[in-house]
């Protein structure tokens, strides 16, 4: 079924909160997340006659556009020269010295999640945020089902070498579709 352009409007504004989310979960950056809202929305507005609503509705399409945007900047990113500032460089410890006996669960929780390859954490926030199922990442994402389940195998197993007492509450939940 084909919406007309203020029908289409309407669902898209509809989803506007929860494509924020997911850009805010994946960029971890305010300035981010707010470009890539707007470039998803502005991309999606331009293929409006492209869109059929299908049984999921609008938001794995939505998802879909954010989340290819996502991909293609942070391989953009990855690819460019990263500064160092002065105060990083201090932050870290002198050799041998004892690290800090006590961490920060969501601070910790935050440096393991961004140390996840792009896809894992796309799929994680997806899942567990979003409460997306399989099929609805899927169709998100632009992969098989199997690969969903696959990158939110390799995200808990990840999570699980790297913070063992969060990753115990995240993998308990695993079995839901």
């Amino acid at each position: 079924m084909k919406p007309t352009l203020g029908e289409f409007e309407k669902l898209a504004l509809e989803h506007i909160d929860m494509v924020d989310r997911v850009a805010r979960t994946l960029t971890r950056n305010s300035a981010e997340a707010d470009d890539l809202v707007q470039e998803t929305y502005l991309r999606a507005l331009q293929a409006w006659s492209s869109f059929d609503l299908r049984s999921f509705g609008i938001r794995p399409w939505l998802l879909r556009i954010l989340h290819n945007i996502h991909i293609t900047r942070s391989t953009r990113e990855a690819k460019q020269p990263k500064a160092v500032e002065a105060e990083q460089l201090q932050a870290f410890p002198e050799p041998g010295e004892a690290a800090a006996s006590r961490w920060e669960p969501t601070e910790q929780l935050d440096k393991a999640l961004d140390r996840l390859p792009v896809e894992l954490r796309t799929a994680l926030t997806l899942w567990a945020v979003e409460e997306l199922s399989y099929q609805e990442i899927a169709e998100a994402v632009g992969v098989p089902i199997g690969t969903v389940m696959s990158r939110l195998h390799r995200a808990r197993q990840r999570l699980r070498q790297d913070l063992p007492e969060i990753a115990a509450r995240i993998q308990s939940t695993g079995n839901r579709r």
